[in-house]
């Protein structure tokens, strides 16, 4: 809302972040009638003194001088500008990796440890590069405005990158007290429903809101009420919710086969396999292992060969599994995630010892305690073997 009314993108952030700031000290003792309008109102404010301190320009006085007015919250345009946002961050002037930081800090809220830790890199670097990517907004004069037809298709990547890595952090969160921030999740599903309805010619795109779904309808079968991990082996199906597994398979099938697989859909038939297995001993692992494969040859990563992995351990047994492992340990030996599917390979091998080595080792990385608090118990039962 800021930045499209004062245009000046890395300005709006800092003037939201002051009021944010200033809100964290008064709230606690007064608390506002309307806190978005109050948070508005201080943001303008700050603002306007930002236009004011520039007194060598003129024009920009003139201009904030018919701004200077008591914000209402009445007043304000009901338009979601969300998507504007998200391809503003998405400006061309801008690296990808500088386009996904910036879109995950200023629209997905996400902090920059939590983006770190998306990207596998230190924090330290991480910070820096969204400092810069700020900087190339500014410098490439970019407008809070949505860009052309042509230029949305190729900014269309990384916005759908954005809003996975949004629900993914939601699904998983890197650093929290509980598995799982249900905000992330429903504010990243209701983006991309925004996004399919903007664009229903995407086939990625409608892909990526029934990855979203099928894996979304797990959400109460996840975790006990102490809030302990639950393996999808051992997830009580009943609880998943059906109506979002019904709207996945729908839309997934509306995609499949009118033109080559994006990742995206390759993902979501995926999910739509484990959705469709009434138990885990139903679950169709050769078509899950047939559906990696292709994922890994479509978009390579470390994390879909990790997946992978599991898939090969489960058709062709845990040594077939734990060869696939062997050289990952560069890309995500930083991880907690490597460590954890490997003691979960050895211990399927029956290799108690070895695994209990790689749960503990996999405890102490994950800054998700409960995450923690799950591995820490695989490590009791390894004792007890």
């Amino acid at each position: 809302m800021l930045a499209r009314t004062h245009g000046q993108f890395d300005a709006c952030e800092d003037a939201v972040q002051e009021a944010l700031l200033e809100a964290s000290l008064q709230w606690p003792s007064t608390m506002p009638d309307n806190p978005r309008a109050w948070l508005m109102a201080v943001a303008s404010r700050r603002m306007v003194d930002f236009y004011r301190s520039e007194s060598a320009r003129r024009t920009r006085e003139e201009r904030v001088a018919s701004l200077d007015v008591e914000f209402s919250y009445s007043s304000a345009p009901e338009a979601d500008d969300t998507l504007t946002l998200m391809f503003l961050c998405c400006h061309p002037a801008l690296s990808a990796p500088s386009q996904l930081a910036l879109t995950l800090r200023a629209v997905g809220g996400l902090t920059t440890a939590e983006i770190a830790s998306a990207f596998l890199v230190p924090e330290a670097t991480m910070g820096q590069r969204i400092s810069r990517a700020k900087q190339g907004i500014h410098k490439a004069g970019a407008t809070f405005t949505m860009p052309p037809a042509s230029e949305r298709k190729a900014r269309l990547g990384v916005v759908l990158h954005v809003l996975y890595l949004i629900f993914n952090e939601g699904y998983a969160a890197s650093s929290s007290p509980s598995l799982q921030r249900e905000e992330l999740t429903t504010e990243a599903i209701r983006v991309t429903r925004l996004l399919v309805a903007a664009a229903p010619r995407e086939l990625e795109a409608t892909g990526l809101l029934a990855l979203m779904l099928l894996i979304d309808s797990r959400r109460a079968a996840r975790a006990l009420p102490d809030g302990t991990p639950v393996p999808l082996a051992e997830q009580n199906r009943s609880l998943w919710n059906g109506e979002q597994i019904k709207e996945g398979i729908a839309l997934l099938s509306s995609v499949l086969g009118r033109g080559a697989a994006g990742p995206y859909q390759l993902q979501a038939a995926i999910a739509a396999c484990h959705a469709e297995a009434a138990s885990a001993a139903e679950t169709d692992w050769p078509q899950i292992l047939a559906l990696y494969t292709v994922l890994e040859a479509v978009a390579p990563s470390p994390v879909v060969t990790l997946n992978r992995a599991v898939a090969v351990a489960m058709v062709h047994g845990p040594a077939a599994g734990l060869e696939v492992l062997v050289g990952l340990d560069a890309a995500l030996g930083r991880t907690h995630r490597l460590d954890a599917v490997r003691g979960h390979l050895l211990e399927m091998s029956g290799s108690y010892a070895e695994a209990r080595a790689a749960y503990l080792s996999a405890a102490k990385k994950t800054g998700s305690l409960p995450e923690r608090k799950y591995l820490m118990g695989k490590v009791a039962r390894m004792d007890e073997q």
